[in-house]
């Protein structure tokens, strides 16, 4: 049974436990099965002085109810990494992470459809010298290729334990607690290469491995061997790592690897030949495949191969996609309607619950007005930002956005960047933070800033709620849905317009070159999707609770105060903190159509975009409902349907979220760019919003659509 996770890793617990790390590539079920084991028992935070996601569970062995600490490392291919997530990685398997302790022993993820691919990062996991134990995933999947691994083949083969899983069926995952539980406390030190290698890339390898071992006695070594291969596999070695060495050592790898080529020897060659040449071994030795697969191979398609025709067509995958993206976005604003009228009747409850069992005073207003309106108009958009990461859990799951980063990288290279860039841009639409931290797959540093740049530029779920408000208050219901997507749009295209500008300019360089490796269709895991769900709406509610209800509160006292007796709502506002405060920023503001009130809510949206909704029901005095809110705009003389469509525009490319910025300071190691990505995103809103508030004005376009 999952034990809960402790909320800090130097917990006795924690401590006290045996750390396993979760390894495999990119697709091959392993978060999917990490999620399963350890459910809501999860630990989310960034590795110490990275902004690299790490996730970390508790789970007990059953027999012994020993602790075992499963860590979700980001996946990679080898353990000669090409992007800053697989330096990370590999990084935590060597112990070499400050703060971090080398796992104690390792869980192996191995996709079984694509056995050959997966089990080049298995022969390096072994160099390791850690006890190991194998999970086979997509049996199912390889089974309807043809494909049965014989498990205990496998194992006989790799000197490893090997067990199965079907995560979405829930076979042989109760198992799996036992099996790890099981596993050696270390393996004997020296064991030898289960494959062969050039008498001269022996020697110079054991030699490299002793002078590790002398730099750090504690190094075993099969860790100094596994040390000594990465780093003689890389022509230059980053500066970055080039600082754990000292220059004796470096030097010495230098010289082998001239050594290396005037014997006329490749390293990475021959350590990738000799690899994939036991694993053919392996795969004869414990891989059947049946005759009809036999005969696809050799001439047919396979099923995945089909439906690729039809989603990666060069017309109709395009129709797909984007019909795909419509479909999400209308169902964001339709079918969350329900849900959210329940939120906002339960929120309206509670606002007359305390409007009839407290006094009239200062503290019920500050509960109504501060707390209830502002912080709970808020959460009534909760359905929407739920329904929008389903629909992107979906999608990742059955292996469909994968395809779509291939699809869209003929796109992409137009403005200068590539396929990996979609999925981070991709998830900015949820939101921003986790979009830049997935930068760290793209391998070139010019197309992973500009990627960083241009991210906030794509609708998170944090504008929704501004869109949603603006659009219920002066858009028709037929033509709701079709002014969220012009409004998601608006920002896709601008984001690829200024990625193209930089990359012209600023950034200036030409596209890597796109590989990404197509996993296999497969149905989703209902509970991965469900606590994926869980995970981001929490924490949409802790902002709600923090953020929100802060910035909630002190605008509430900003209306508020000065109290001045005999002054009705209008009049109070205008005179209070925060009409003084508006009207010093309103000439700033003015000439986009935005008044003082609009002001205050733009400043107090840097903490949160969110907080514009809430500002808005407290300055109009509303109450909880956005229902209400939504028809006090419609009634201001001062707004207008151009209006509105002039904040969504606003909110579309201006940088207001600090949470963000912070984030890009720490991923691209200093002030530099951050500011100059709020200076651009400032610049870029105010200009194109002032243009498009003089132009529909020149053109009369004021009318309710």
């Amino acid at each position: 049974m999952p034990l809960c996770c402790n909320d800090e890793n130097t917990t006795p617990v924690a401590l006290g436990a045996r750390r396993l790390a979760v390894v495999g590539n990119p697709n091959s079920g392993k978060t999917t099965l990490f999620n399963a084991l350890t459910g809501l028992k999860q630990k989310v935070g960034n590795y110490p002085g990275v902004t690299v996601e790490r996730k970390e569970g508790m789970i007990r062995v059953p027999s012994t109810s020993e602790p075992l600490l499963l860590i979700d490392l980001p996946g990679l291919y080898s353990l000669t990494p090409r992007s800053p997530d697989e330096v990370i990685a590999r990084d935590v398997l060597l112990g070499r992470l400050d703060g971090e302790r080398k796992p104690d022993a390792i869980v192996n993820i191995v996709d079984a459809s694509n056995i050959e691919r997966n089990l080049y990062l298995t022969t390096q996991l072994l160099e390791l010298g850690l006890p190991m134990l194998v999970v086979l995933t997509m049996t199912d999947i390889a089974a309807r290729d043809g494909k049965t691994v014989d498990e205990t083949a496998l194992s006989k083969a790799l000197g490893v334990p090997v067990t199965s899983v079907q995560v979405q069926k829930g076979k042989g995952v109760v198992r799996l607690p036992e099996l790890m539980g099981a596993l050696p406390l270390s393996l004997p030190e020296g064991r030898s290469l289960p494959y062969n290698l050039p008498p001269l890339v022996t020697k110079e390898c054991d030699e490299l491995r002793d002078l590790l071992r002398t730099d750090n006695s504690d190094k075993s070594l099969s860790q100094a061997f596994a040390e000594a291969v990465t780093l003689l596999m890389v022509d230059k070695i980053p500066a970055d790592e080039a600082r754990r060495y000292n220059t004796s050592l470096l030097e010495h790898v230098r010289e082998d690897q001239e050594t290396f080529a005037s014997n006329g020897i490749d390293f990475a060659t021959v350590m990738v030949e000799s690899r994939y040449g036991w694993i053919e071994q392996i795969r004869n030795a414990s891989v059947v495949i049946s005759d009809e697969a036999a005969a696809a191979k050799n001439g047919g398609h396979s099923l995945s191969e089909r439906v690729d025709m039809i989603l990666l067509h060069r017309f109709w995958g395009y129709v797909i996609f984007f019909g795909l993206m419509a479909l999400v976005f209308q169902a964001v604003f339709t079918w969350a309607q329900a849900p959210m009228n329940l939120i906002g009747d339960g929120q309206t409850a509670a606002a007359t619950f305390v409007q009839h069992h407290y006094p009239a005073g200062p503290l019920r207003d500050l509960i109504t007005d501060g707390v209830i309106s502002g912080v709970g108009t808020t959460v009534t958009f909760l359905p929407q930002i739920l329904i929008l990461f389903f629909f992107l859990s979906l999608l990742e799951d059955t292996g469909y956005l994968a395809r779509a980063a291939f699809l869209m990288d003929k796109l992409m290279s137009k403005v200068g960047l590539h396929g990996k860039s979609f999925i981070p841009m991709l998830s900015s639409f949820a939101c921003a933070i986790p979009g830049i931290m997935a930068t760290r797959t793209i391998n070139d540093r010019k197309s992973r800033l500009v990627t960083i740049l241009v991210s906030p530029l794509m609708s998170c779920s944090a504008r929704l709620p501004v869109y949603s408000l603006m659009i219920a208050a002066f858009i028709s219901a037929r033509y709701r849905g079709l002014t969220m997507i012009c409004m998601y749009l608006t920002g896709t295209i601008m984001a690829f317009a200024i990625a193209w500008l930089f990359k012209k300019t600023l950034l200036r360089s030409a596209p890597p070159r796109f590989f990404i490796e197509l996993p296999p269709y497969h149905m989703p895991a209902p509970q991965s999707i469900l606590l994926h769900m869980l995970d981001r709406s929490l924490i949409f509610l802790r902002r709600a609770g923090t953020i929100i209800l802060t910035a909630s509160v002190l605008i509430w006292g900003m209306t508020s105060y000065p109290h001045h007796a005999g002054m009705d709502r209008h009049e109070q506002l205008i005179h209070s903190y925060a009409g003084m405060t508006g009207r010093v920023i309103e000439p700033l503001i003015a000439p986009l159509g935005f008044d003082w009130r609009i002001g205050i809510s733009l400043v107090s949206s840097f903490a949160a975009r969110e907080v514009f909704v809430s500002s808005m029901s407290v300055i109009y005095s509303v109450g909880d409902d956005t229902g209400q809110l939504a028809a006090a705009l419609r009634s201001d003389p001062k707004f207008s349907p151009l209006l509105g469509v002039c904040v969504m525009i606003y909110y579309v490319l201006a940088m207001q979220c600090l949470s963000t910025v912070a984030v890009v300071k720490r991923e691209t190691n200093g002030w530099k760019w951050p500011i100059f990505m709020i200076a651009y995103m400032s610049i870029l809103a105010w200009v194109v919003t002032f243009l498009v508030w003089r132009l529909g004005s020149a053109l009369h376009l004021g009318a309710h659509v």
